[in-house]
């Protein structure tokens, strides 16, 4: 039709033919046989009826050539100025996106965390240096850690929604972990080693506490302000493991949600190290030896350090890059091995990159035979059987070959885009796709 510029209306008293679409989402379509044309009459004959006269048909063809050429030259124009538009503001987008992100699902128990922690962190220090109690100096940089960590994870968190760009093709969604890793590390140095630290000198140098009244209040106000936090965290886990259909412990074990994790560790942490300390505290006043006020900074300290090392080691697992669960795996591979056009497939990988993001990856080989029996049911038998017949020298039996071997090839390529559309339509977690012909 576009040859002899011609309309389905003008082929209207001719057979239609419904040929089904390679592409799994495109509707089949409807084509005419050139043998169909040619047995009723004479293609350049029929546009000559059409157009009326062979000067306006040449009219017409130079008309679409140039309306062609001038799409194509237009398309290529604005293809430019979008990525030119996309490398000057690419930047700016993810910072619309990060405005909101905190108000939702981590990111609003991050700042709740933030917050309180603040606060707790500034009364903590003012209960230290009334009573200069080694627990309550514990408790105050635990605090103070917590906060730095949490701010951290909110940068963390800022950073894993931007949009990938030529140097980061799959996305900023590991920095959630890098931040988690982090936070663990200084946990470590600044939470349980000054805790230990303290703890050690108090009990080499124990010195006389004052009166512990007002570290009881703030430390049971810090409970309380602790444990609302620990309950924001807990809900929002249980929310997040029951979309992905896992228990809330094997959610925390694998780390699906690092941000969080990190809130839920430390504000338990933060719960039972009010308690350890109030429990020496008032082992001090109660028997007037400040040894127990040291023993108490010790435990804060062995705590913080236990919590360190899970998140590090959690993490670190995470980052390395962890295979998704088998059960899905086994979905993705029951999927491709039920195609019928998939013979059979090898080295199957399926990495969790962070945030729910899954990359799949698999060595397919396909079934020659339907791939090829694909592309044979839409062509014309016996004008395939005439060129062949006319097939009488290696260069015209070479350009035989190559017009449908590139016509073969391209109906692989449909099947392997398919295949891949059909993955991330039944899965939506899997972003990334690649599939290898063997």
């Amino acid at each position: 039709m576009n040859e002899f510029c011609l309309k389905s209306s003008d082929l209207e008293q001719l057979r239609k033919i419904r040929r089904r679409s390679p592409h799994e989402d495109t509707e089949s379509f409807t084509v005419y046989l050139r043998s169909d044309v040619e047995a009723k009459w004479s293609c350049v004959h029929r546009s000559l009826e059409v157009w009326g006269s062979p000067e306006a048909l040449a009219r017409e063809k130079k008309l679409r050539k140039e309306a062609e050429i001038e799409y194509r030259e237009r398309l290529f124009r604005n293809q430019k100025v979008l990525r030119e538009y996309r490398e000057f503001l690419g930047n700016t987008k993810p910072r619309s996106r990060t405005t909101s992100v905190f108000f939702k699902g981590p990111g609003k128990v991050v700042m709740v965390a933030i917050c309180i922690n603040g606060l707790n962190c500034f009364f903590k220090f003012l209960a230290w240096i009334y009573t200069g109690s080694a627990s309550m100096f514990s408790e105050a940089i635990h605090s103070l850690s917590d906060t730095c960590n949490q701010a951290l994870l909110a940068l963390g968190i800022s950073k894993s929604v931007q949009t990938p760009d030529p140097t980061h093709p799959y996305g900023f969604s590991n920095m959630r972990y890098i931040a988690s890793l982090i936070s663990g590390v200084g946990i470590f140095m600044m939470g349980a080693g000054l805790s230990w630290y303290h703890g050690v000198m108090g009990l080499l140098n124990p010195q006389p506490i004052e009166s512990l009244l007002w570290a009881y209040c703030i430390l049971a106000g810090s409970l309380v302000s602790e444990g609302a936090t620990l309950l924001v965290a807990v809900n929002e886990l249980r929310r997040s493991a029951r979309a992905k259909g896992m228990s809330l412990y094997k959610y925390v074990m694998e780390s699906r949600d690092p941000s969080t994790n990190v809130i839920l560790l430390e504000d338990t942490a933060a719960v039972l190290g009010v308690t350890i300390a109030a429990t020496c505290m008032g082992l001090t006043s109660v028997t007037g030896n400040p040894l127990y006020d040291s023993l108490g900074s010790l435990g804060v300290g062995t705590l913080l350090g236990v919590v360190s090392a899970f998140l590090i080691y959690t993490n670190t697992e995470a980052l390395l890059g962890r295979s998704i669960q088998p059960e899905q795996v086994q979905r993705l591979t029951e999927l491709l091995e039920n195609d019928p056009s998939v013979r059979a497939i090898h080295d199957v990988k399926a990495t969790d990159l962070g945030l729910g993001k899954v990359r799949f990856k698999a060595e397919v080989d396909f079934d020659g035979r339907v791939v090829t029996r694909s592309y044979l049911e839409k062509q014309d038998f016996d004008q395939m059987l005439q060129e062949i017949q006319e097939v009488k020298t290696p260069e015209e039996l070479e350009t035989f070959m190559l017009k449908h071997g590139e016509n073969i090839i391209d109906t692989l390529g449909a099947e392997v885009d398919r295949l891949e559309k059909e993955l991330k339509k039944r899965n939506p977690e899997v972003r990334h796709v690649d599939l290898e012909i063997l």
